[in-house]
């Protein structure tokens, strides 16, 4: 594999190896671009993962210091905890669902759509859908995503069964086993799906795409990328014309380490990016580097979240098979006649029974918890998943007084619920329930959000540059040779899972960057 020199001045560095460093990485690496990957995780290979969830949690999860603040209910019930994603080689495409939609076309353009919208801080995103299209379709392929290019769907366990049929009593139409980075036969050297369940923890088969197993180890086939893991990366630091010139990090056995660069992509996730940036401030840049709108950790989005689960006479079973089984996509639609801005989808879920008690109602004791625990095998799922609105209050900021084990500033996050979201939630509760209850539920439970899995914002693309941080390439309108690579990138978070869309825009960001590196203009 290649080992690049600290003083090579030529690479490209990216931190982080998710859905957007990873897919980067190795499409950089394949135009013989020199690639540097520096992950703050170790590297965890198929073979180590544990369908176990606490285990797993321990193995995979980014678990360091983090502070929250705001009326969200996860500020109070997981104050440490804002955003569940992972530290480990791959990122959180080794611990995602597999979900792989597209945005829809008003998605992108928000404020043409939904108008002045009291509290929220909307904005078009500068790229259309027509514009994002084509690198739709080469994500789709090189993921290998069920219902396109002719990729059969996933079969459907009891949990979809069960919604499925109470979707059609409502008269739901869109109603499918979904668009899913899991294949459903043989591709791309991996296998299909065994429905082992409880996959959040890491595909054991392999059959679910990750950056650890197919972007990352194509890349470094080609002697052209590097990936380091246990570096976590401290500051970015920059010349006296203002260009990135490097970043400095502490490598697996503390020491600290300064890599040079010639272009650095920042694919840590929206709150590790934007930390990055404000930590990264100087004299030049005392607001931290790419702010001089002020909007780097600004806007931060989550999704609008919840979920609702049925309990019925007989047994379910619904942690079999894959864990997001299914899809309800009718409620994705936009229509203020429901009473709220954008829309919303409705896909399976299920937990094991640990993770189950400690978020079916966090803190929550007593008979109605435990004759709900008890039903467990008699329970169907589903998670919630709409459009929040961006809010300039939503943000991430450099706690003041916590700092993580190498003396920086730790991310404080701060989220309340806009009233559109409020009014979408629970419209989503109502449709839930009915669902269920449909098909002869019994009980049905509305459940509180879990800590943050898909986050977006706090780096946004503009057309200006005063209303965001990136330009329609993810470069960052204050310094040309650095860019942002994650769903930080976003100006909206759109009814849908990210993960397809981050990968899109990093095999377009690609391009770009090899584009403006031969003709010198980076």
């Amino acid at each position: 594999m290649a080992q690049f020199d600290l003083n090579d001045d030529s690479l490209v560095v990216i931190v982080g190896s998710g859905a957007g460093g990873g897919t980067l990485g190795n499409e950089l690496a394949q135009k013989g671009i020199k690639t540097v990957i520096l992950e703050a995780g170790s590297r965890n290979e198929t073979s180590d993962f544990v369908n176990d969830e606490w285990e797993s949690f321990a193995q995979l999860a980014w678990t360091d210091m983090r502070t929250t603040s705001g009326s969200w209910r996860v500020a109070r019930d997981f104050a440490n905890l804002p955003a569940w994603i992972v530290k480990s080689v791959g990122g959180s495409t080794v611990h995602w669902a597999g979900a792989s939609l597209r945005f829809e076309p008003h998605e992108f353009q928000i404020k043409s759509t939904y108008g002045g919208l009291d509290g929220a801080n909307l904005l078009d995103w500068p790229i259309t859908r027509a514009e994002l299209d084509p690198w739709y379709e080469k994500a789709e392929h090189k993921m290998g995503v069920t219902r396109t290019n002719g990729i059969p769907g996933l079969p459907g366990n009891n949990n979809f069964k069960v919604m499925e049929a109470g979707a059609r009593k409502l008269g739901y139409k869109e109603v499918h086993t979904g668009r899913m980075a899991i294949n459903s036969q043989p591709r791309d050297g991996r296998g299909s799906c065994q429905q082992i369940g409880f996959c959040f923890q890491g595909c054991k088969s392999g059959a679910k795409w990750s950056t650890l197993v197919s972007e990352i180890p194509k890349g470094e086939a080609t002697g052209n990328l590097e990936v380091r893991p246990d570096s976590h990366v401290l500051k970015i630091e920059h010349d006296q014309t203002g260009k990135v010139t490097g970043v400095v990090y502490v490598d697996g056995e503390g020491k600290t380490q300064r890599q040079k660069a010639r272009v650095v992509a920042v694919a840590g996730n929206s709150i590790e990016s934007p930390r990055l940036l404000l930590n990264s401030a100087s004299s030049m840049y005392p607001d931290g580097l790419a702010n001089s709108s002020g909007q780097v950790g600004r806007n931060y989005l989550r999704h609008m979240t919840g979920s609702v689960y049925g309990i019925f006479e007989k047994p379910v079973h619904m942690y079999r098979g894959t864990t997001m089984a299914g899809i309800i996509r009718d409620e994705a639609v936009h229509d203020p006649k429901r009473g709220f801005m954008g829309g919303y989808e409705m896909e399976t879920i299920s937990l094991g029974i640990p993770f189950m008690a400690a978020f079916l109602n966090p803190g929550a004791w007593g008979r109605t918890f435990t004759a709900s625990m008890e039903a467990y095998p008699r329970m169907a799922g589903m998670w919630l998943i709409g459009e929040d609105m961006p809010q300039e209050t939503n943000r991430i900021t450099l706690d003041p007084v916590a700092k993580d084990k190498h003396g920086m500033p730790v991310a404080s996050v701060h989220y309340d619920d806009h009233p559109n979201d409020v009014a979408m939630r629970d419209h989503a509760y109502r449709q839930g329930a009915a669902i269920y209850q449909a098909v002869g539920a019994t009980v049905t439970l509305p459940t509180t959000p879990y800590p943050s899995t898909h986050n977006m914002g706090t780096n946004r693309m503009s057309e200006k540059p005063r209303d965001g941080v990136l330009n329609k390439f993810g470069q960052t309108h204050d310094i040309k040779n650095l860019f942002v690579s994650d769903g930080s990138q976003f100006t909206s978070g759109a009814a849908c899972n990210p993960t397809l869309t981050i990968v899109s825009l990093a095999i377009r960001q690609a391009d770009h960057i090899a584009t403006r590196m031969q003709s010198r203009d980076i």
